[in-house]
């Protein structure tokens, strides 16, 4: 009797280890512990000034694509910035007088408002200025990669061969406020100057 329940007790053993191993088996690992996120790269050129969207394109001539101006790549650094920067009040109003508060930023740009956000976005002006004080911007005549033109009633700048003005003189599209336009337009009366090494 005692042998036979001896037997059982061992069958039943046996039973429960080949029951129990398979389940056992099936338990998962722990999990390892997660990587630590990447740290994001501080922002530099437009992004510091707000701008997330940084386009280029090859070469030396910034193109417009569906209004907004990516930038050329072989560009220096404060061209790009100053694109980048530009491409934020883009499309935005005009009003006399807009742009001109200490920090730059407004509701509606007038034309020097529109030349002086750009350049402070590309490090290149501390303050606003107004189209009479562009005509002592910088140095005399027209810059490699940016050119300012302005007298005292207007100012616009051409900026790796991009004019950004709030005039639609020659465009098509018309508009008013600050846009990128696709084509030139005349100089006469107006005096070139460019930042400097630019």
């Amino acid at each position: 009797m005692r042998g036979k329940a001896l037997s059982t007790s061992m069958l039943l053993l046996a039973f429960l280890t080949v029951a129990v191993a398979p389940a056992t088996a099936q338990t998962p690992a722990p999990a390892a512990p997660a990587a630590p996120a990447p740290t994001p790269p501080a922002a530099t050129g437009g992004a510091a000034y707000g701008v997330v969207f940084q386009p280029t394109v090859p070469g030396v001539v910034a193109q417009i694509v569906n209004g907004v101006a990516y930038a050329p790549d072989q560009a220096p650094v404060p061209v790009k910035q100053a694109i980048w920067a530009a491409n934020q009040i883009v499309g935005m109003p005009y009003r006399l007088g807009g742009g001109h508060r200490l920090g730059f930023t407004d509701h509606a740009y007038d034309c020097s408002g529109t030349v002086s956000f750009a350049m402070h976005g590309a490090g290149l002006l501390a303050r606003p200025r107004d189209s009479s004080s562009f005509m002592r911007y910088g140095a005399a005549g027209r810059g490699t990669w940016i050119t300012v033109y302005t007298n005292p009633g207007h100012a616009f700048a051409v900026i790796a061969g991009l004019r950004l003005d709030t005039s639609a003189a020659g465009d098509p599209a018309g508009g008013s406020g600050p846009r990128w336009r696709p084509n030139l337009r005349s100089t006469r009366g107006y005096r070139a100057r460019h930042p400097l090494g630019l």
